[in-house]
């Protein structure tokens, strides 16, 4: 994410942007700085990224529906600060939406969050608050910024494990870093309603919103089917390549996953590998599973690359288990990974992410 550095001249003169979906984090995240540095001086922007159809509005599983946006101006007008709406459906659709599609049909599992944080939310935010001359941009996210010893930004997990999002945000740089804050990093979900309530604002109760917003509900192939993924006949196969079975698609399957193989074994079966090219689905038991090497590509850091073959531990997963291993870095940015211990649901298209103890280094996309 290249975003030009706003002007730190005057800091304390220049208004702040905040980033408002319309749930109840980001409109305490405005509130905290409408509080911090006066109404007047608090500008509330949202962006309009996907418009859903009418079941995702009813059942409020959506960040991108229309009351959600509602929700923000409401939010907006209790705290007495501006308010603005920015279109962004093109870029979300061509950045997030169409590599989400792309990603399931070669046979990957690609996070959208994580590709949306880098290549729509923050670059496009930035910019606004640029053009409105802002001094920094607060959201609210679940993660913690500090300033090191030497000077440079780190990024770091939040104080509540169970809401913490620093995986998603591994690809901020120190620009970034420098200009955008988490006032909800030591707080937790309870506190944050809490604040809510005290502060007025009227989505106080409302519902957690899903991550992945433009799906709504559905089963992800469904939606993937009515964006031009096709169902294809394919074989079920162990690791030894015997037939066990047939499937509709490989994009209703993805590494890891235990359950709805439509296979009977008497060992449990987890999936291994997707072949999209001929659609053959590998699964195996556990102990064939399991992997304990693997390289991951573009890889972006929170300052410089650690040494080479340094140890730290990596999330494969937004919700996994952070897992000893140690990464070498290459000139090419790749990362190779090796872990301590064998881990199942190394899947392609998700995003590694290195953390040291809280902190986060990086991550890179596993290949």
């Amino acid at each position: 994410m290249a975003v030009a550095p706003l002007s730190r001249d005057n800091r304390t003169l220049m208004p702040s942007v905040v980033a408002m979906s319309g749930g109840v984090d980001s409109s305490v995240a405005a509130a905290l700085t409408a509080q911090r540095c006066g109404p007047a001086a608090t500008i509330g922007i949202s962006l309009r990224l996907y418009s859903t159809d009418e079941h995702a509005a009813r059942s409020g599983r959506s960040c991108c529906a229309p009351d959600d946006l509602y929700d923000a101006r409401r939010a907006a007008a209790a705290l007495g600060i501006r308010f603005y709406v920015y279109d962004a459906q093109e870029r979300f659709r061509a950045e997030v939406i169409d590599d989400f599609v792309r990603s399931y049909a070669r046979g990957e599992t690609p996070n959208p969050c994580v590709r949306c944080n880098d290549q729509v939310k923050f670059a496009w935010l930035l910019d606004r608050a640029r053009r409105l001359g802002a001094g920094e941009l607060i959201t609210g996210h679940y993660a913690r910024i500090e300033r090191g010893p030497d000077g440079r930004w780190q990024l770091f997990r939040a104080r509540d494990a169970a809401k913490d999002q620093s995986y998603f945000l591994h690809g901020l740089t120190q620009v970034e870093l420098s200009l955008v804050r988490f006032p909800l990093g030591d707080l937790t979900k309870a506190q944050v309603r809490q604040l809510a309530r005290a502060h007025g604002l009227p989505n106080a109760d409302k519902r957690e919103s899903m991550e992945v917003c433009f799906v709504a509900g559905r089963p992800v192939a469904k939606f993937l089917e009515a964006h031009g993924v096709r169902r294809a006949r394919g074989e079920i196969v162990d690791t030894d390549g015997r037939v066990l079975g047939e499937h509709d698609g490989v994009h209703y399957f993805t590494p890891g996953q235990r359950h709805g193989l439509g296979v009977s074994h008497r060992l449990p079966l987890y999936v291994a590998s997707l072949d999209a090219e001929r659609q053959r689905v590998v699964v195996g038991s556990r102990e064939e599973v399991a992997r304990r090497a693997f390289r991951a590509l573009r890889a972006s850091w929170v300052a410089d690359p650690p040494n080479e073959e340094a140890l730290c531990e990596v999330q494969i997963r937004h919700r996994g288990r952070p897992l000893p291993a140690q990464v070498a870095p290459a000139p090419d940015g790749s990362v190779e990974v090796t872990l301590r211990e064998a881990a199942v649901g190394v899947a392609p298209g998700q995003s590694a992410v290195f953390y040291r103890g809280d902190q986060v280094l990086g991550g890179a996309r596993i290949a």
